[in-house]
């Protein structure tokens, strides 16, 4: 009979088999206003507004409404002129009304006019790389041609350029945006529906940017089907090590739909790369008001020891507004025994007491 030989342990090592908690990837910082996003920060909580730009009062509200309960960073959605330049207003209303919030804005499909609009009034601007330079499909196309390919390339890079070197001159931020149910035609053919074409699609423009020398870039690579999302994050951190890159990424299943199941869908995606320490900014995509998707990321991330108090912004200022007007109350009856103890002595004084 063979005779197992004990394992053979080292008294004198400390380190244990397995770490009890999670060490994150490192990152680059990129500032977002008053937010850091990556660079060893805490990640960061995002929401997104379902007002139309275009009503400032609304807007206005529903920002400072998200930005009250948790949410550090708002998004809000450009698909116009005219909304790019409401978002001056905005901005202007939020500072009047109550404090500035750092804002993303939305901008998709030939959006370069738009884009460089946007970027004078708010701090980031998130492009979709399928839809920034738009693609007309092709159906007689049965493939793309290096040549073709390349061609296109050099569009992106022409049409992007003025964006990147705005927001690089301003110090403002680029969230470059991938979107597996949009991935561009030529990225379809060349890599299928598949999460090499998405992170491909985000190189392509990270290597743009980088030729202009900016890299005040957020990475996201979102997807629907949870399996796909974990994919194509897990691709890109290893690509990007490769490569010696070091951005920060925003996680987030897309449409996750609402209730439990949403909730359900977006923690199986967003918690399971967090707790390999990737992520730097989450975002939980219901299909119910946003106020909803606040106490969701606050849970993911306290579960997983990342952030150790929910809603702490709002708690903080709800316990200050309470302590203000205690206080202003106790003063309020202190000047106002100030008043009568005046009165009462200029009344001693009187010849009406001495009488």
């Amino acid at each position: 009979m063979q005779t197992l030989p004990n394992p053979t342990t080292n008294s004198a090592s400390t380190t244990p088999a397995f770490e009890s908690t999670i060490k994150r990837r490192k990152t680059r910082p990129v500032k977002v206003g008053d937010v850091t996003i990556g660079g060893g920060y805490p990640v960061v909580v995002q929401s997104m507004i379902n007002e139309d730009t275009l009503d400032i009062d609304g807007s206005v509200a529903a920002i400072r409404r998200l930005h009250e309960i948790g949410c550090e960073i708002v998004r809000v959605t450009v698909p116009s002129m005219a909304h790019a330049r409401a978002l001056s207003e905005i901005k202007q209303k939020l500072k009047q009304t109550y404090q500035d919030v750092p804002i993303v804005a939305d901008v998709h499909h030939n959006g370069m006019k738009i884009a460089l609009e946007v970027a004078k009034h708010i701090e980031k601007v998130r492009i979709n790389p399928g839809l920034y330079v738009f693609e007309k499909p092709d159906s007689k196309r049965t493939e793309y041609t290096k040549a073709e390919f390349d061609d296109i390339g050099d569009k992106i890079a022409e049409t992007l350029k003025p964006l990147v070197i705005s927001l690089r001159d301003q110090g403002k931020a680029m969230r470059i945006g991938v979107n597996h149910g949009s991935l561009a035609e030529r990225m379809l053919f060349t890599y299928g529906d598949t999460p090499e074409g998405m992170v491909e699609s985000a190189l392509e423009f990270i290597r743009i940017c980088e030729s202009l020398d900016f890299h005040n870039i957020v990475i996201s690579l979102k997807a629907s089907r949870v399996p796909v999302m974990l994919a194509a994050y897990r691709l890109m951190v290893k690509r990007m090590d490769d490569e010696g890159m070091d951005y920060p990424l925003h996680l987030g299943v897309t449409e996750a739909g609402d209730g439990e199941y949403g909730r359900i869908k977006s923690t199986a995606g967003i918690a399971t790369l967090l707790a390999d320490g990737i992520g730097d900014t989450i975002r939980v995509s219901l299909t119910e008001s946003p106020e909803k998707e606040i106490p969701v990321c606050y849970s993911i991330l306290q579960a997983l020891g990342l952030r150790k108090t929910m809603f702490f912004r709002s708690m903080v200022r709800e316990k200050w507004l309470s302590l203000i007007t205690a206080m202003s109350a106790k003063l309020q009856d202190l000047f106002r025994f100030i008043g009568v103890e005046k009165k009462l002595k200029k009344f001693l004084k009187t010849e009406e007491w001495k009488n």
